[in-house]
């Protein structure tokens, strides 16, 4: 009896032993890392960019759902509500803070961590921002990707011009709730409205409802073109704003391709969505171990100038041969 019993606790200790090794291991098996994502808006007025971005962590190695995680955090277009969404994303120890939209979600994650990696896509310049050190070494927890909002404010302003010759008086639209941007782009297309003649009228808007108000303002100040500023907001409410303009029958220039594809007469400005991929690239690489003061922030180098013909045709409108010679595409 002693040596049976003896028998069935060695083959129980066996077992046991057999376990540990499997449950050790169980233990030790890394948990899926998770990316803190602060957009400005909804999910929905994001979803191309969000493919996109998904698009960049793939080709990085990383899929959603399979060897990464994404805790999603909007605002709704409430920029106050930043500091909350960035304080329950560290409390969570995220391993990298995706701040898309603009230079407010990317200001906001700089003053909310020095510790936690930061992928930004920003309009305004990176550097005169504060955000990250210089360009090619960008120094501290921050890196990403920026548009040449401000530094195609003048020649918007060209084109603005070109598309209406007779024009002498234009209206730049900006919204003063990102004084980042709207400061600096105001005063540069304010230099080239006076260096070429041009009476220059700033409207502002920081709502939906402000945008009706902008709209029909400009027969009273006799405006000839539009120039549309670019703004997260802005790029949040493309539909509503090309609306407007055809209700109006108002010539506008719009900041990116996306305007013109929604039915918007003119853009010219260089591809939002292409900072979207570097951003989801950017955050594969920092999961992959590279640090961001070593990944260099990527500027927008190629600029597109897109012609809504059939729109054109749509208002009445006969756009001038020279810009469609040189249009990257004519939408017919």
């Amino acid at each position: 009896m002693l040596d049976l019993r003896r028998r069935r606790f060695i083959t129980l200790l066996g077992g046991m032993a057999a376990a540990w090794p499997r449950a050790g291991r169980a233990q030790q098996q890394p948990a899926m890392p998770v990316i803190g994502l602060l957009g400005t808006e909804t999910p929905d007025l994001y979803a191309a960019r969000l493919r996109i971005f998904r698009q960049g962590l793939r080709e990085s190695g990383y899929v959603e759902g399979r060897n990464v995680a994404i805790e999603y955090r909007w605002a709704e277009g409430h920029y106050d509500r930043f500091p909350a969404l960035l304080a329950d994303l560290v409390s969570r120890k995220v391993a990298v803070i995706a701040a898309l939209g603009g230079t407010p979600p990317a200001l906001a994650a700089k003053a909310a961590t020095t510790t936690i990696p930061i992928v930004f896509v920003t309009a305004g310049d990176p550097v005169a921002l504060g955000l990250v050190a210089s360009l090619a070494r960008p120094g501290g927890n921050v890196t990403g990707a920026s548009s040449l909002a401000v530094e195609l404010g003048p020649k918007q302003l060209e084109v603005a011009r070109e598309l209406v010759p007779t024009a002498q008086v234009i209206a730049l639209l900006v919204n003063p709730d990102v004084p980042t941007i709207a400061n600096p782009l105001t005063r540069a297309v304010e230099a080239a409205a006076t260096s070429r003649g041009i009476e220059l009228h700033v409207l502002h808007a920081q709502n939906e409802s402000d945008f009706d108000s902008a709209f029909a303002a400009l027969p009273r100040i006799g405006a000839g073109v539009l120039v549309i500023g670019t703004d997260p907001f802005f790029n949040t409410r493309v539909q509503q704003l090309v609306a407007l303009a055809q209700q109006y029958r108002m010539p506008t220039i719009y900041p990116f391709r996306e305007y013109a594809v929604a039915g918007g007469l003119v853009s010219y400005g260089d591809s939002i969505i292409g900072a979207y991929r570097v951003a989801g690239i950017y955050a594969g690489r920092i999961l992959a171990g590279e640090k961001p003061s070593d990944l260099p922030v990527q500027q927008a180098t190629r600029v597109e100038l897109i012609v809504n013909l059939k729109i054109a045709n749509a208002m009445g409108f006969s756009v001038p041969l020279t810009l469609l010679v040189r249009a990257d595409e004519v939408i017919e």
